[in-house]
């Protein structure tokens, strides 16, 4: 894995590139490739390259790397899985292409010389790539299917920037750092910012699937180049399904173990990360290192399950127990990785267990990916229930199970019958994407704009976050709702958060991590199966439990779906609320000019005295005022 950035000078009368900025802005990603460094500056252009060394461990894979005559220059962040077959179905030897490596840069240049941009849809992988064509004078900029590796820029009237990480940006004093506050009024929905948009005004991301055209003159073309097709093969039967989705599965990580370094895996003891322990067991020669998280409370910790898989497979388990004062001591540090506010709870233990394993392995793989294409969340369960229960008189739901539902006591417990009953009867009467959506807020319209100071509120006419999953709703236009809200997950909540954790918290270490459930030959395949298979009799991810059935322990396949979280909602009340009361005391909030304290301070009451659990607002409250402080104020 790798880093890379570069600038485009493109103003009529072009100010040479520094090759000093581009240098700085290389070295602010060391920590996503200590092996190699690289930067090269022609006129108006300037690339710079880190490198994680990962195929072919010599000097041959240094970038930036040309073609033969220099016309063509690239950059690269990623793997490219089916390279030597794309070397081979294009012939690119026998046309005469002149190969000094034996990496998947090269073939990347060359596949670009016979196909244009045309080469992206032929990649499977994970990537960020920028090619510049020097006889076109055109920057072409392209991003894998699912997001897994990042991709910002940032353009002004003279200049074109591109990173895989913000900092690589800010690295160039003339861009700015302001917040984008629209990017926030979503952030408060969703602790992470959706779509295109970053927390930084005039910085945004390309986004998964597209690729981007950049003229000399600044002008920029962006083209979708794949998308989901979730049209349904009815004619397919169960067994077929299940032969089928194993063998793809088999496949998919077959491609994904291909390195000249040591391998791991993510072993949570849930299903997904147990699928890819068991496949890895038949394929691979010798020990497979795994590695797990745990928690002290149990309604979080998924230890006993992980050892299970562990013992059943002889894997090399190692495991990182995560305390209140391991968050601590992250906060807000680990921020600075991620250079955007962040507020999902899995990006601090993914940062410890990627510690642990970079001590042994340079890649891990990792169960991403798994819930998206098998339709393995709640909110998936709860649409095939909503239709049973919309049968319920609305008198009866509303004037008696809302009540009696609203009486629970508030618990702390990860995925409480409390939160679940709330969630379930609170999207019952909405339409499909907005239930979906309410599964998973933290803070509604109202509650949001009550946060604002009056200057805040009249500085922006902020759009509703719902947008986002309307928009990917209609634009699936499959024939059944299932798919769409599995789209919305593939489209929105898979690339802007999960992808964010997977990548950064991994990259902090130097660490590769790979995703197996993303392979779009195994995604496209799953996509078309009818509704019914996809969640059997209310059963989610029924297909993968079927394809893993007598290979995974009966305990694995039974077991409900956890994910992983901290119980941030109980240490906010004990060992980190004095954390909390710092960054969101009215000092420090007014200081930023966004928030009204008391707003604020009404939501640490509320949570402190147990009448509702706020854990998932304050904890992005308090990660928006970390990386505001490291950003923007700092």
């Amino acid at each position: 894995m790798c880093g890379l950035c570069g600038m485009l000078a493109t103003g009529p009368v072009p100010d040479p590139i520094d090759p000093a900025l581009i240098d700085r802005m290389t070295d602010s990603m060391a920590h996503r490739g200590p092996d190699d460094r690289g930067s090269w500056v022609d006129g108006r252009i300037g690339l710079g390259h880190r490198r994680l060394s990962v195929i072919d461990l010599s000097a041959a894979g240094h970038q930036p790397m040309a073609n033969e005559d220099g016309s063509v220059m690239l950059v690269y962040n990623g793997e490219v899985y089916n390279f030597r077959e794309l070397r081979t179905r294009h012939r690119l030897d026998e046309k005469g292409h002149v190969f000094r490596s034996r990496t998947d840069s090269e073939v990347l240049i060359h596949l670009y010389e016979e196909l244009g941009t045309e080469m992206v849809a032929e990649l499977n992988g994970m990537f960020a790539l920028a090619i510049w064509d020097g006889r076109r004078q055109e920057l072409f900029l392209a991003r894998d299917r699912y997001g897994i590796k990042p991709f910002f820029y940032q353009q002004d009237e003279g200049h074109f920037r591109f990173a895989s990480e913000i900092k690589a940006l800010l690295a160039d004093p003339r861009v700015p750092r302001r917040p984008d506050l629209q990017a926030l009024h979503d952030f408060l929905s969703f602790n992470y910012i959706p779509g295109t948009q970053t927390a930084f005004e005039g910085i945004a991301e390309i986004p998964p699937g597209h690729h981007m055209r950049v003229t000399a003159t600044g002008e920029t073309r962006l083209a979708r180049y794949w998308d989901l097709d979730f049209t349904p093969d009815h004619g397919i039967s169960e067994a077929d399904a299940v032969a089928r989705t194993r063998e793809l599965m088999q496949t998919a990580l077959e491609r994904r173990l291909i390195a000249d370094v040591p391998v791991g895996v993510f072993l949570s003891g849930g299903l997904d990360s147990s699928t890819l322990t068991a496949l890895m067991a038949r394929t691979t020669q010798g020990p497979i290192h795994s590695y797990a998280i745990g928690f002290e409370d149990q309604s979080f910790n998924e230890l006993p399950h992980a050892r299970m898989v562990a013992e059943a497979f002889g894997t090399a388990h190692r495991e990182v127990l995560i305390t209140a004062d391991m968050v601590r001591d992250m906060l807000p540090g680990y921020l600075r990785f991620i250079d955007e506010p962040y507020g999902d709870g899995s990006a601090i233990p993914t940062y410890y267990i990627s510690e642990l394993a970079r001590q042994e392995v340079v890649v891990a793989l990792s169960g991403e990916g798994g819930d998206e294409a098998f339709a393995g969340y709640d909110t998936h369960a709860a649409h095939n229930a909503y239709r049973k229960a919309r049968m319920v008189p609305g008198f009866i739901r509303n004037r008696i199970l809302k009540p009696l539902v609203g009486l629970l006591p508030v618990s702390d417990k990860k995925l409480s019958f409390e939160f679940k009953a709330k969630r379930f009867l609170g999207g019952l009467d909405l339409p499909p994407e907005e239930a979906h959506l309410w599964w998973r807020i933290v803070l509604d319209e109202g509650e949001k704009l009550a946060l604002y100071t009056e200057e805040t509120r009249a500085r922006f006419e902020p759009a509703p976050a719902v947008r986002h999953f309307r928009e990917a709703f209609a634009r699936s236009a499959s024939p059944d709702v299932l798919s769409r809200l599995m789209y919305i997950d593939s489209t929105i909540f898979l690339p802007d958060d999960l992808m964010i954790k997977n990548d950064r918290m991994t990259m902090a270490h130097s660490l590769e991590a790979r995703v197996p459930f993303t392979d779009p030959e195994l995604t496209g395949f799953l996509a078309t199966l009818p509704p019914g298979l996809k969640m059997k009799r209310g059963r989610k991810k029924h297909i993968l439990r079927a394809a893993m059935q007598g290979i995974l322990p009966p305990a694995i396949l039974d077991k409900k779906k956890v994910g992983l979280e901290m119980p941030y909602s109980r240490w906010l009340k004990r060992e980190l609320n004095p954390l909390m009361r710092d960054w969101l005391g009215r000092e420090r909030l007014e200081a930023t000019g966004l928030f009204r304290p008391e707003a604020v301070a009404r939501l640490v009451d509320e949570h402190m005295a147990g009448r509702r659990d706020n854990g998932r607002a304050l904890w992005g409250l308090m990660n928006y005022m970390m990386w505001h402080d490291l950003r923007i104020g700092g």
